[in-house]
């Protein structure tokens, strides 16, 4: 299952520079990041220790330090922690943010636990293809009474299925395959796999409360799309408020080019009582 990992940490230590910049500028993907803090910050009060895997370059675990939160942000590629390490200094939060590489296969490693939410952004868990051996490891870092609030990415996107009336069916169609989209980074390749909700939900069983459930970017472009939103601005704000009204309704959520789950941890038995200083926003998913 981790074969894989060496190359897609190479490929994003190749690409880290790239990434920064891609996200400068980028006034739909700020959106779409806004939106996950606001999620965040409905289950999870300021001041919370958040552990982050798959933290990349590091702009999530700046911004909800900068809301409030403590952050121990995780990844496996070198290159992407040496700019989250920057960004950490540049900003003066050494005493918000800490950094480790470390593997999301491996929580026994992770230093600082346990975390009163584990965090994962913009489908960093999408390349392995069962998060359950994850969500088995999960107790070892996460409070009881914790929360997991996970962005992943489904297997129909509308905006990616609309290529077929521009006759790329390759596109149209690359996250319905079971055995994942080959993808490629600076010249590397390796395997990207997509989750529908109610998989995920099975995944975590019944040590786990569902919270909320809401897609991210359902009629708005893909996070790829950088121009829309800078060029035609008032068809992008159309799009938008179209988005926020249907994101968090069935079937929308698990149709966008992401969607935010949020899971309370429920266990040990003796402490499923416990109040957890949080919003409920239950939400339910199985109609």
């Amino acid at each position: 299952m981790t074969d894989s990992f060496p190359i897609i940490a190479e490929a994003f230590s190749r690409t880290a520079a790239k990434y920064d910049a891609f996200a400068e500028d980028h006034p739909h993907l700020t959106r779409l990041r806004g939106k996950v803090y606001a999620h965040v910050s409905r289950h999870l009060p300021p001041g919370s220790r958040i552990l982050e895997l798959n933290a990349g370059t590091g702009i999530d675990a700046v911004a909800l330090a900068q809301r409030g939160y403590h952050v121990h942000a995780t990844d496996i590629s070198p290159g992407m922690l040496a700019r989250a390490r920057e960004k950490v200094a540049y900003f003066g939060l050494e005493e918000r943010v800490s950094v480790q590489e470390g593997s999301f296969t491996d929580l026994s490693e992770i230093e600082g636990a346990p975390f009163d939410a584990v965090f994962s952004d913009l489908g960093g868990l999408n390349c392995i293809p069962d998060l359950s051996p994850v969500i088995e490891q999960l107790p070892k870092v996460l409070c009881p009474g914790g929360i997991v609030t996970w962005v992943l990415m489904p297997p129909v996107c509308l905006w990616e299925l609309a290529e077929v009336f521009r006759g790329s069916f390759r596109l149209a169609f690359r996250r319905l395959s079971r055995k994942g989209a080959r993808s490629h980074l600076e010249g590397l390749y390796f395997n990207v796999f997509y989750f529908p909700p109610h998989r995920v939900l099975d995944w975590f069983g019944n040590d786990y409360t569902h919270l909320e459930l809401e897609g991210l970017s359902v009629i708005t472009p893909t996070a790829e799309s950088k121009n829309l939103a800078k060029r035609l601005p008032r068809l992008y704000a159309t799009l938008a408020r179209l988005d926020d009204n249907l994101s968090a309704r069935a079937p929308w959520w698990s149709w966008g080019d992401f969607y935010i789950l949020s899971m309370r941890y429920t266990q040990p038995p003796s402490l499923r009582d416990t109040p957890f200083p949080g919003r409920e926003g239950g939400r339910g998913i199985r109609s």
